[in-house]
């Protein structure tokens, strides 16, 4: 039963859950007379939960098929419930078990909570607090043999919701308890979840906020499998008519603070016409590059070839000591002079010093021409050793020289000017990728390669009427390429519920500007995932800026700050969890227990060998959470996932100390409230306080910090609070 306390505040705000198993207890029964005894305590524990859902005519058809078994050694009899979601259509509500239909019982909010009321009374365990607004399905599951499995089939239908111009399907998967007091954040058993949607052209790309998808097409249906084990699902698939993106927008609107959004915008489904481009590909060929490297270093630029079209120009550059060209200036990409090229790159070889300054000033020399989008791809190894070689003046003199042009960098191993690979990209409106030794340069380039085919808008700016758009990644203006879908993290202020959100940019058939109404509320606790996603790119954007200057107390204290509030590990903030008997003190003598340590410097300054490595690791971590659109790749990244002592709930981050689930921002000096869990108390604190569900859901052992207060549950505490410490309570929060 310990699992239904993390389920019950995570529900609110979810379209649907799995079901969950509650065995016929000896003693007091829940429901009403109704239960039988089972001496020998069973354990049945669910085994795998797959949910398909299909979008038909608007209307969303869940089929959720999970499979329970006996682990214990007698015979069991459960009770199988399963929260019916929010508009769900009861009459095409069927269950079955093992093939057959077997009459369940749906309840509605009254009696829910009578069973939730008796449930608290007799056990202390809130299973169904949250679900009063949504009724229970509920049937008998017959007796279950040791080792035996049964087999659950729900179907329901629920109205499609839409947020902004995308059909928005949310699904919690539920959690599993674990051993003793730590409990593990993945859900129970194997889990799927698969959407299925007409192959229209109508409905742009799905995209997930929580989740990596993977989409394959079968005859007139997409089918969208979510990857990775988050526990919170959402899905956007964009509703667009042909001449027009579709545009949506998640907020969190957190009290008192600038609120925090997504914003998604699928363009329109009309192919423009293609945009000119001027494509040059820059290889470092020094000396370090032999071996595998200069092979894959051709390859990638045989791919680079591939994806040129007859109207696109190109140039190759290679440099070691020397800079040398395929062509003086551009040529256009006809059979001939693709044949040329690639009989060119077959012929390098990787010998020679590293002279990057020439090398991109030869990229840049020619001068930009309108109409045509710029695109410069440099690769390289090293340091630069001859010519210019001060990474502060080869970037100031890039900046001068770049005009218009997107720059792409790729660094290859650690003994690179870090901070320079960064500033070209981020200077340059482009990408930084930091490929190690044992990593394939040809997949790294080829991947950005095949992404920049063919822009779609350029020059992109968005603006909402009212509303100001504060620390926006990526920053503003932005580019769309084909295939793409845009994706922005922002705080804003000044929200005040609906109004206009304006996208302006260029394409090849001149400029755009699209519109649509959208909600940016002034205080609204829902998605709060989306603070976290924004605070993973802003570190990533600041460390780079931190290498690039040096550091500042200013940076320093945004970057510490944002790693203890949303848990993320950087270079001030990590979690180190120690085994029993462990002395920490022993640890610092041996060495620094900093996981996350960073060597910084001025852009020109060389870093230890020594550190470079390190330097070289932080670089590329730090571009990939620049990166991060979904809370996948942000968990990919997060340290503290890996130990069972240290979990997250929203944006806070909490740490197992005396088997309290302690947050990790809790100072000894804060004045502490004691609440005795699931009291009076308890429950008007989450009326008050609606953002501590998914932190209280953590056990009945938690403190949660605010701003001037903590609140501490456990066994002990106060069980009533008064209207005016209840208002003292939300002042200091």
């Amino acid at each position: 039963m310990r699992k239904l306390i993390f389920i019950l505040f995570i529900l609110p705000t979810i379209l649907s859950a799995q079901g969950w198993i509650i065995p016929r207890p000896c003693g007091p029964c829940p429901f009403a007379g109704r239960c039988e005894c089972n001496p020998r305590g069973p354990t049945v524990v669910r085994k795998s939960s797959d949910v398909r859902a299909e979008l038909v005519n608007g209307v969303l058809r869940y089929e959720v098929e999970e499979v329970f078994v006996n682990r214990g050694s007698g015979i069991g009899e459960a009770d199988y419930l399963f929260p019916l979601p929010k508009n769900a259509a009861f009459q095409d509500l069927k269950l079955s078990i093992n093939g057959e239909l077997v009459s369940g019982e749906a309840m509605n909010a009254n009696e829910a909570r009578q069973i939730y009321e008796q449930i608290v009374r007799q056990r202390r365990d809130p299973a169904l607090v949250e679900w009063m607004g949504y009724g229970l399905l509920r049937a008998r599951i017959f007796p279950i043999a040791p080792g035996e499995e049964k087999r659950v089939v729900v179907r329901f239908q629920s109205v499609a919701e839409r947020e902004g111009d995308a059909v928005r399907v949310d699904y919690f998967r539920g959690s599993r308890p674990g051993g003793g007091e730590v409990r593990s954040p993945e859900p129970t058993g194997r889990t799927t979840f698969t959407l299925r949607y007409p192959a229209e052209s109508i409905y742009g790309n799905a995209y997930s906020p929580t989740h990596s998808l993977n989409t394959i097409r079968s005859g007139s249906q997409r089918e969208v499998r979510v990857d990775g084990e988050g526990r919170e699902i959402t899905l956007l698939l964009p509703v667009r008519r042909s001449s027009e993106p579709a545009i949506s927008v998640l907020a969190f609107a957190p009290a008192r603070e600038d609120g925090f959004a997504l914003i998604t915008l699928s363009p329109p489904a009309v192919a423009p016409r293609a945009t000119d481009r001027d494509v040059t590909l820059v290889l470092d060929v020094s000396g370090s590059m032999s071996g595998v490297k200069i092979k894959q270093a051709r390859a990638a630029g045989l791919q680079l070839l591939g994806t040129l079209r007859s109207s696109d120009r190109f140039r190759l550059i290679d440099f070691s000591t020397d800079v040398r060209t395929f062509r003086d200036e551009f040529v256009y990409a006809t059979p001939d002079n693709i044949r040329a090229a690639t009989r060119y790159l077959e012929s390098l070889d990787a010998s020679g010093s590293t002279n990057i300054s020439g090398a991109l000033e030869e990229a840049l020399r020619p001068r930009t021409v309108p109409g045509r989008l710029g695109l410069v791809l440099f690769v390289t190894d090293g340091l630069p050793t001859v010519g210019e070689r001060d990474p502060e003046t080869i970037a100031a003199r890039v900046s001068d020289l770049r005009g218009n042009r997107r720059i792409f960098a790729f660094g290859v191993g650690a003994d690179l000017s870090v901070s320079l690979i960064e500033r070209l990209a981020l200077e340059g409106r482009g990408t930084a990728h930091f490929v190690r030794p044992d990593e394939s340069v040809e997949r790294a380039v080829s991947i950005v390669a095949s992404r920049l085919t063919n822009p779609v808008v350029t020059d992109m700016k968005v603006y909402a009427d009212g509303v100001r758009l504060l620390k926006t990644h990526p920053s503003q203006p932005s580019d769309i390429f084909a295939g793409q879908d845009f994706v922005m993290l922002t705080r804003y202020n000044n929200g005040n519920g609906a109004t206009r959100i304006h996208f302006e940019g260029t394409t090849a058939n001149g400029p755009v500007h699209w519109t649509s109404r959208v909600v940016f509320p002034g205080n609204s606790r829902e998605n709060s995932f989306i603070a976290r996603l924004w605070a993973t790119q802003r570190v990533g954007y600041l460390s780079a800026e931190k290498r690039r200057h040096g550091g500042s107390s200013e940076v320093d204290d945004e970057i510490r700050q944002l790693g203890e509030q949303y848990g993320i590990p950087t270079e001030f903030s990590s979690y180190l969890v120690l085994e029993p008997g462990m002395d920490p003190r022993r640890r610092l003598e041996n060495g620094p227990m900093q996981l996350n340590a960073v060597v910084t410097g001025a852009v020109g300054a060389a870093a230890p060998p020594s550190s470079a490595p390190r330097v070289f690791e932080e670089a590329r971590k730090a571009a990939a959470q620049r990166a991060v659109t979904t809370l996948s790749d942000a968990d990919a990244m997060d340290l503290s996932r890996r130990d069972a002592s240290v979990q997250r709930a929203g944006k806070r981050v909490f740490s197992l100390r005396d088997s309290v689930w302690t947050d990790v921002s809790y100072k000894d000096s804060m004045r502490k409230v004691a609440i005795h869990a699931y009291s009076a108390a308890y429950f008007k604190i989450l009326d008050l306080l609606p953002e501590l569900r998914e932190s209280l859901a953590l056990g009945d052992k938690v403190i949660v910090a605010g701003k001037d207060i903590a609140i501490e549950i456990g066994t002990t505490g106060v069980d009533t609070l008064t209207d005016r410490q209840l208002a003292e309570i939300q002042s200091k929060w």
